[in-house]
């Protein structure tokens, strides 16, 4: 989960893609009674500018499984979200740091899985909820 951005320019590659798969803290699933099934995969690409500034488009794949939020039936929907950030060598509070040698992608795609979420997960697009009658 990291790029080496010291290597790369020491072997002229500025532009770059990655894959992996992320098992991450199940505290990073907001809503209750779900969780994040599996690992998360990220894919994306980075490309090094001449300030040393890292611009990585990426984007995180997941299911979240677990109880309707409407009628607490089971519940699974896949999440796709892409994020396109920017990593700098000297702190700023828009972008993330990194310490000009190598980027850890953890915070970026924590900070993306917490956003990704939807605010409630259904068993289906139309669940009206519990049924009292």
């Amino acid at each position: 989960m990291e790029i080496e951005v010291k290597k790369l320019n020491a072997k002229k590659q500025y532009v770059g893609s990655f894959g992996f798969d992320y098992q991450p803290a199940s505290n990073l699933c907001l809503l209750p009674l779900c969780k994040i099934d599996g690992a998360v995969r990220i894919e994306g690409e980075f490309e090094i500018y001449e300030d040393d500034t890292v611009g990585v488009i990426f984007t995180v794949k997941y299911f979240l499984t677990g109880k309707c939020s409407y009628c607490l039936s089971d519940a699974k929907r896949e999440i796709s979200f892409s994020s396109d950030v920017l990593f700098v060598p000297e702190k700023d509070d828009d972008n993330y740091y990194y310490d000009g040698f190598k980027i850890n992608l953890k915070t970026a795609v924590d900070d993306a899985i917490l956003i990704s979420q939807p605010g409630v997960l259904l068993c289906k697009e139309d669940c009206n909820g519990i049924d009292v009658t």
